[in-house]
């Protein structure tokens, strides 16, 4: 157990063995919430706004390839496998 001591400015520190067995690096974001009088942290991952509007204009992409046929859409993993080995080189 790791005793943490509330310092001026509301702040805290993780302890180094906490810090390392989460693989937490300087920079990384934490949700923090009280739970039943306990408090509690989660890792985040935070994207920049420019990556996120990537992935919707990719998804809406995908999307419009669906509809129009243009991208397949497999029933299971092992379909997609299937197909991958199917079409490959090796």
């Amino acid at each position: 157990m790791t005793v943490a001591v509330l310092r001026s400015h509301s702040q805290i520190t993780i302890s180094a063995p906490v810090v390392s067995s989460l693989g937490l690096k300087e920079g990384d974001q934490l949700e923090i919430f009280a739970d039943n009088g306990k408090i509690s942290m989660i890792p985040v991952a935070v994207y920049p706004d420019d990556y996120v509007e990537q992935l919707r204009r990719e998804t809406a992409e995908l999307r419009d390839n669906i509809k129009s046929g243009k991208q397949p859409v497999f029933d299971s993993v092992d379909a997609f496998i299937d197909a991958l080995e199917s079409t490959s080189r090796f």
